[in-house]
């Protein structure tokens, strides 16, 4: 009798495979060692560090888009209309997006860099994004700050606490009947 597998339904994606996680991973570390030794000569780079918090590689592990954080001082967060054009932003000197522009500036560099350390066949083209789970997370953060929530949160608790009440008292009863 042949084993049955699993298989995926056609249009439904079953998430990285393990070679594009592990592929991923040698990446960002490489990346790491890379960024921090070499001085790169773009101005959006100059004196700020850059956190590579995730590598996601195309199947084909010829294509990784990097996700990172800039760091330092200096980093807003900000875009500024233009006075021509109210619907189009200028992005501020030190902005993540500033950042990001510069590093992708800097792409075939870091490519080249990549290939002489890497094990691999081929040396993925990197397109570098900004993390927004750090945005995320600080706007979490601030939810969960907010009076009204914090007020909720110990109203749910207190609801929860009695509910837990009420089965600890039916357990009783029916332990005892």
């Amino acid at each position: 009798m042949k084993n049955k597998t699993f298989k995926p339904t056609k249009g439904v994606s079953a998430g990285p495979s393990q070679r594009q996680l592990r592929a991923g991973e040698l990446i960002r570390h490489a990346l790491v060692d890379i960024l921090r030794d070499e001085t790169l000569q773009d101005p959006a780079l100059a004196n700020v560090s850059v956190t590579v918090t995730e590598v996601r590689m195309s199947p084909d592990l010829r294509h990784a888009i990097v996700f990172v954080e800039p760091l330092g001082a200096g980093i807003m967060n900000i875009h500024v209309p233009e006075p021509s054009s109210p619907s189009r932003t200028t992005v501020v000197p030190g902005s993540p997006d500033e950042v990001v522009a510069g590093l992708n500036r800097v792409a075939k560099f870091l490519r080249g860099r990549l290939g002489h350390g890497l094990g691999m066949r081929f040396t993925p083209d990197l397109k570098f994004v900004h993390d927004q789970s750090f945005d995320n997370a600080k706007r979490m953060d601030a939810l969960f700050d907010n009076p009204k929530i914090q007020a909720d949160l110990r109203l749910s608790d207190v609801v929860g606490d009695d509910d837990h009440d009420q089965e600890d008292r039916h357990d009783q009863e029916d332990g005892e009947a």
